[in-house]
């Protein structure tokens, strides 16, 4: 078959420096897969690269000769993806280079340069379809695609971004991960798939960005759409990759009774808040019966005072509810914690002891970040002294 275009999209490595994520749980590209799923492919081919799995961009560049390369990237990802792309500019200038992704959306300014010749910001399935056919055709009228950023002129144009119904956007093309799916993990549960359900999320906790993505709302799909998906799913373990999965209540109970309905037999990993959990202990029941096996539960802290300075929404008390409730049905429970840079040696006893009481199996822990896009970020901007 004659194409037209050669699209490869790459999922980059974290950086060596850098301490957790893929060191514990491996998860598809699920934003390239979604990119894929919007492209013709009756006129273009599509590859994704998975640098996690296959460390080799110039044997991918030297095999498939793009016309164009995509990446997409979290903040943990900028330097390497900057790099990425001077590799590829290297190897062709004319490969048209396109960056999306979490990090493009909050802070696209960290990717202006000149081995990057557009930014997608929000969702990038549509604007990037749109930018794939008129680069196709030799066009660079650019300025009305939403949701991109790209200099023209000496100017830089920056067009706001929209957001599509969840439910229009196509399937992600797992078909282009085949090889490297027995790879994907978060620890026990190998092999895992991600299905989403929702983006976003109504609460407005200061190191978080995820609800300032989707202009502050939550947006969902529906839950026949999500049925349909599931059936294409050939992995025995799937991982809800929403923001939060139990925000919705009554929309997730028809959910677990569609899955129940449909005979899919999965077992299931997804996040859920404390508060949600106290709340709604029936949710968890339902979703344990279609296949619910584990749960991460962002407790932050053990202490209201450190609850209220993040404002994440909940207290200490729902916390230890939580999971005494979780603990109580037999789920697999995975709880985090947040470690605050002013922490002395008292704090980190009390957290251990806290700990230990609640004979957790594991437990994880991160230090407070201020990540770009966050309120933390903007609170914090003038004690910030290390850039990288």
């Amino acid at each position: 078959m004659v194409v037209d275009m050669k699209i490869l999209l790459v999922q980059p490595r974290k950086p060596d420096a850098s301490f957790g994520g893929d060191d514990f749980a491996l998860f598809e590209p699920l934003a390239l897969e979604y990119l894929a799923s919007a492209i013709d492919r009756e006129k273009h081919e599509v590859e994704i690269l998975d640098l996690r799995l296959e460390d080799d961009l110039d044997g991918a560049l030297a095999r498939m000769q793009p016309d164009m390369v995509g990446i997409s990237a979290y903040t943990v990802h900028v330097n390497v993806a900057n790099r990425l792309f001077q590799r590829v500019k290297a190897f062709d200038p004319e490969i048209f280079t396109i960056v999306g992704g979490h990090h493009a959306t909050v802070a696209y300014n960290d990717f202006l340069n000149r081995s990057i010749d557009m930014i997608v910001v929000g969702e990038g399935s549509f604007p990037f379809r749109e930018i794939v056919e008129r680069v196709d055709a030799g066009r660079d009228d650019f300025e009305n695609i939403p949701g991109t950023v790209f200099r023209r002129d000496g100017q830089l144009l920056v067009k706001e971004n929209i957001q599509y119904d969840l439910d229009e956007i196509p399937f992600p093309d797992r078909s282009l991960t085949k090889k490297y799916r027995a790879h994907y993990s978060s620890e026990w549960m190998q092999p895992i798939a991600s299905l989403r359900t929702s983006k976003g999320c109504p609460f407005r906790c200061s190191y978080c960005a995820l609800w300032t993505i989707t202009g502050k709302r939550y947006l969902t799909r529906e839950p026949a759409e999500i049925i349909k998906e599931l059936k294409q799913i050939e992995e025995p373990y799937v991982f809800l990759a929403d923001d939060e999965s139990f925000i919705q209540v009554d929309r997730m109970m028809e959910l677990a009774a569609a899955i129940a309905e449909s005979g899919v037999k999965k077992q299931y990993y997804l996040y859920v808040r404390a508060d949600t959990t106290v709340r709604h202990p029936e949710l968890l029941e339902a979703w344990k019966k279609i296949g619910l096996a584990r749960v991460f539960v962002g407790l932050e802290f053990f202490r209201d005072e450190d609850l209220k300075a993040v404002n994440k929404g909940s207290t200490a008390a729902k916390n230890v509810d939580a999971i005494k409730i979780i603990q109580g049905m037999g789920l697999d429970l995975f709880p985090a914690f947040i470690i605050r840079p002013d922490f002395e040696k008292k704090d980190f006893e009390d957290l251990t002891k806290f700990c230990r009481a609640q004979n957790f199996d594991f437990v994880g822990f991160s230090v407070l970040t201020p990540l770009p896009g966050t309120h933390l970020h903007k609170e914090v901007a003038d004690q910030i002294v290390l850039k990288n």
